[in-house]
């Protein structure tokens, strides 16, 4: 015979659930959860688009569905830093599950605000030495996620510049430094590739459509784009920039050369988000980001420009296009 429950069972059994991790009250099947996800490429850009088509598809197979069991916040700071600190207020403000941060300054304004709150990042260089984690393998604190660089990438794209263009001797850095801090890391690994490959290399920071415009007169070296969703945000202007120097250059990003770059080696930032859906799957199933380690990039791409390089009047060598993941012709 079942005995009926008393006051004194009935305050035992609160005191029990209450005592229970927040991990495990947040696996309940019927529970809509709440995901903050802070861009910094902007809502109506075809890139933004792209990828939040991919986190939701990629987030389905985890069995999260927008607008059944997982509401999304979508916040796109189209690579505006002061814009992007101030979304970064209002997705706190909502006390969503879990933040998703996509790009350096999206998780360096988001940790500003949150200890609790946990955060997984993709698209973002360097984690460590920006003090975002302890370290790769147990990251600590409440962030985790997946870089997109990996030590030697920098001086990889000096050396295909240099491949490219053999007489170069000047090629020009260009970032914002305001959404790059981690551009002097970078700069360090290109200057010491200069010094095998005998090139001399020079800071070109942008910050406006107005230092955007004056590269076009940087016509006696070529180009390295740094990875930064400044330049991301104004590509069009600097590729005509760019295009109007002449003057070959590599990009950080494959969509820089389908839009009449020259050419790129850089992560799959699509397969990025798709290993994030994993970890906010597993965060939102009572895993601790503490306990996830960091992952660095496994896939890389190289993208050649062909009708690019005629303009320029450059000859890609067979070998190069033999290990390109992508021609465009």
């Amino acid at each position: 015979m079942v005995r009926p429950m008393n006051r004194r069972d009935c305050l035992a059994l609160l005191g029990m659930i209450a005592a229970l991790p927040g991990p495990v009250l947040a696996q309940q099947p019927n529970a809509t959860r709440r995901l903050g996800v802070l861009s910094v490429t902007a809502a109506d850009d075809v890139i933004g688009q792209t990828r939040s088509a991919i986190l939701v598809e990629a987030l389905g197979r985890h069995g999260w569905k927008e607008h059944d069991n997982l509401r999304i916040d979508w916040r796109s700071g189209a690579g505006d830093r002061a814009r992007i600190a101030g979304l970064a207020d209002e997705l706190i403000a909502l006390k969503p599950d879990i933040l998703l941060a996509v790009g350096t300054p999206s998780v360096e304004e988001l940790r500003r605000r949150t200890t609790t709150i946990p955060i997984v990042f993709a698209v973002v260089t360097d984690p460590v030495s920006q003090g975002f984690v302890q370290n790769l393998a147990h990251p600590g604190g409440n962030i985790t996620g997946f870089t997109d660089y990996d030590g030697p990438l920098a001086g990889k794209w000096l050396e295909m510049l240099t491949q490219v263009t053999p007489k170069v001797f000047r090629v020009f850095v260009v970032y914002n430094p305001a959404t790059a801090p981690f551009a002097p890391l970078m700069l360090r690994t290109i200057e010491d590739a200069a010094r095998t490959l005998h090139v001399t290399v020079e800071p070109a920071p942008v910050h406006d459509t107005a230092s955007i415009a004056a590269l076009a007169s940087r016509q006696d070296g070529g180009l390295l784009i740094l990875p930064d969703f400044f330049t991301m945000a104004n590509r069009a202007p600097l590729l005509a920039a760019i295009g109007q120097a002449r003057v070959p250059a590599v990009f950080w990003s494959r969509t820089f050369v389908e839009e009449g770059g020259l050419m790129s080696y850089s992560t799959d930032s699509t397969e990025q988000l798709r290993r994030a859906a994993s970890y906010i799957d597993r965060i939102l199933k009572g895993a601790q980001p503490a306990d996830l380690p960091v992952q660095n990039p496994t896939k890389f791409e190289l993208v050649v420009n062909l009708k690019t390089a005629k303009s320029l009047e450059l000859v890609i060598s067979p070998s190069l296009l033999a290990i390109a993941n992508t021609v465009v012709e």
